[in-house]
């Protein structure tokens, strides 16, 4: 590594998204209401699957590791960026590099966990005589900890190479939460091989766990055409358009912000992609499964009647 003579800096200072104090207001109010929806949302969807017994099968046992991630997804940044609505935002490069890495290893994990919600959606259609033995209980939770593996240890090359990196003139993040394209941006070194690096890390997941989704959806589609029933390959479909919606909208915003280039242009349409990924998509996700899915819809009416009678009760 480069030696570096000079001051290094402490902490940086996070821009946000705009000036404007009037919007600035607007946006944190947004911002609340959304980030309050996503956590009530998600801790819903969580209950449910631990407690409700038409919700104990493999698919529901996913669905709640993935509430349980958009939580502290959202949770990593939401509340950094709500504050820096209010008052100047600064973060010490310490703490920096921690929330980068917590939220790239929860993203990574995310998205390994989606590609095996895939793979339970393919068992449980294309063989269903068999899916109780496949999915297995031992065989959900070594998918989910394999998730967690994978992103906790990927996140830590880019947390380590940026740490290596010296930040001693400009301090100002053009960001709302720290993550590793604006960030590097500030180093006072070449920081080619960490862009080198983050493209084919990032890239690699990516493209990989997206290409197992797409492959369980293929053979599934190819099942789903030999169905001679159109209410059945209705059935088939309803069943998967929420795991498919939600795939589309986490890697839609993460393949276009993290295998795009690292110009001043890229960064300001990355912050407009992060809003998607780290407010909009935790909210909708528990939407999104509470409206197509069925049982789910179920479970929560059960929950609203249940609410509903203890608080005539305590009238």
């Amino acid at each position: 590594m480069e030696e570096f003579n000079g001051t290094l800096l402490n902490e940086f200072i996070l821009t946000g998204i705009t000036n404007q104090p009037w919007l600035q207001k607007l946006l944190f109010a947004f911002v609340f209401f959304f980030y309050l929806l996503g956590v009530f949302g998600n801790f819903t969807i969580v209950s449910l699957v631990r407690t409700d017994p038409s919700l104990q099968s493999p698919m529901y046992f996913l669905l709640g590791n993935l509430s349980f991630l958009d939580t502290m997804f959202s949770s990593v940044t939401v509340p950094k960026m709500m504050m820096g609505f209010l008052m100047e935002n600064t973060i010490t490069v310490k703490g920096c590099i921690t929330q980068m890495y917590f939220f790239h290893s929860l993203g990574c994990t995310e998205g390994v966990l989606l590609a095996a919600m895939g793979y339970d959606r393919y068992v449980a259609i294309c063989h269903p005589l068999r899916y109780v033995t496949i999915m297995r209980r031992s065989t959900c939770i070594q998918l989910v900890l394999s998730s967690w593996f994978i992103g906790l240890s990927t996140s830590l090359i880019h947390a380590i190479m940026t740490s290596r990196l010296p930040f001693c003139n400009a301090k100002r993040i053009k960001h709302f939460f720290c993550d590793v394209k604006p960030v590097i941006k500030l180093a006072c070194k070449d920081i080619h091989v960490n862009e080198v690096t983050l493209a084919i890390v990032s890239g690699f997941l990516s493209t990989s766990t997206f290409s197992l989704t797409i492959l369980s959806y293929i053979y599934i589609v190819t099942h789903v055409l030999k169905i001679k029933s159109s209410k059945g390959r209705s059935k088939v479909f309803s069943t998967c358009s929420s795991h498919l919606t939600i795939v589309t909208l986490f890697y839609g915003t993460a393949m276009s912000t993290y295998l795009g280039p690292s110009s001043e242009t890229s960064l300001e349409k990355d912050r407009v992609a992060a809003i998607l990924f780290t407010v909009i998509t935790p909210t909708l996700n528990p939407i999104i499964y509470t409206l197509r899915n069925k049982e789910v819809k179920n479970s929560v009416q059960k929950l609203i009647k249940r609410v509903d009678v203890c608080i005539m009760y305590v009238e």
